[in-house]
């Protein structure tokens, strides 16, 4: 009998093969999108920003959804109040809080991105979804935009029983959401030692700041991220920041002494294309090796941020948000 490995991972998922024709049609066309028009860096965050809300990219604009309700929620900062978008579950009952951080690189879009994708969230998970606006680089780089996230989370904690019909239960966040989120989550088991979440939910999160894994090094597609795109995001949330200060746990989570925490069950989600796929990889096996529990799933051929992209694009979107949901089910009371 051959040796058996202690670590386990269903490699069969990162086969080509598996690769749909739909996937990589869509794949291709978002790559030849992504070469018609300019990167955010050439013509600036503020200017990209209105760009891309308003479809002047070459990527639509968003879908707003008129049952989205904009609300704000107090920071730290006296006079400045952290604005938020919320999804309540169609059904008119919730059984309490999804908190959600969007992505964008630290840089780029707002809790306004993803309403489809959130509304989903909060009708299939019977939760109210609240989604953080964070300040964003550079114009406020870090850890301007970390402590809005803390400041909705310690309000969250204190106050969506009363609020939203139930207590925070799950935090989940895409690309540097994720980061955020488990930036968020470590806060929170040190500033609220009596709550714990039900689970967080990672979908393809940047979790070393300071090199980046090597996958990040060795992705070459132009399919929607690369170590280009990284790189730039990276100057703008940490300017003048040594890789040594960039390992600081607090903005590179990937080097937390994670034995030292009471880890919550986390969902690790990652398309196969995805330079980010290591940090996924690697982070869900240092949660397990720390005693936490770790579920990883991996999507052949979805791109970065396939989650919120329209679900006749790839099958992977709506196989990623049923798992997601199953995973909410799986850790809800």
């Amino acid at each position: 009998m051959p040796l058996k490995s202690d670590l386990a991972i269903t490699a069969s998922k990162l086969d080509p093969g598996l690769v749909t024709e739909q996937t990589k049609k869509f794949n291709s066309n978002l790559i030849a999108l992504q070469k018609s028009g300019p990167k955010w860096y050439e013509v600036g965050a503020a200017k990209y920003r209105p760009m891309r809300w308003n479809g002047e990219t070459p990527f639509p604009a968003p879908k707003v959804l008129d049952r989205g309700k904009n609300i704000t929620l107090p920071s730290r900062n006296s006079g400045r109040e952290i604005p938020c978008r919320v999804f309540a579950p169609s059904s008119g009952q919730s059984k309490g809080v999804f908190y959600h951080i969007h992505g964008g690189g630290w840089v780029l879009q707002s809790e306004a991105f993803q309403d489809p994708m959130l509304a989903h969230y909060a009708d299939s998970t019977g939760l109210t979804v609240v989604s953080v606006g964070y300040r964003l680089a550079p114009e406020d780089p870090y850890p301007a935009g970390n402590e809005d996230c803390f400041d909705v989370g310690q309000w969250l904690v204190d106050n969506a029983e009363k609020k939203y019909g139930g207590p925070l239960q799950f935090v989940s966040g895409d690309s540097a959401g994720a980061h955020l989120s488990v930036c968020t989550a470590f806060e929170l088991l040190q500033t609220r030692p009596k709550f714990a979440f039900r689970g967080l939910v990672l979908n393809f999160g940047c979790y070393d700041l300071a090199g980046m894994l090597p996958a990040a090094h060795l992705f070459d597609l132009g399919l929607i991220l690369d170590k280009d795109i990284m790189d730039h995001y990276l100057d703008a949330y940490l300017p003048g920041k040594s890789e040594k200060e960039k390992r600081d746990p607090k903005i590179s989570p990937f080097f937390a002494d994670l034995s030292k925490l009471k880890l919550p069950p986390a969902l690790f989600t990652c398309g196969t294309l995805d330079p980010l796929l290591d940090d996924s990889i690697m982070f869900c096996t240092r949660w397990v090796m720390a005693g936490g529990e770790g579920v990883l799933k991996l999507y052949p051929g979805a791109p970065h941020g396939f989650n919120f992209f329209p679900l006749e694009g790839t099958e992977q979107t709506q196989i990623v948000l049923d798992d997601i949901a199953t995973f909410v089910k799986d850790h809800s009371p």
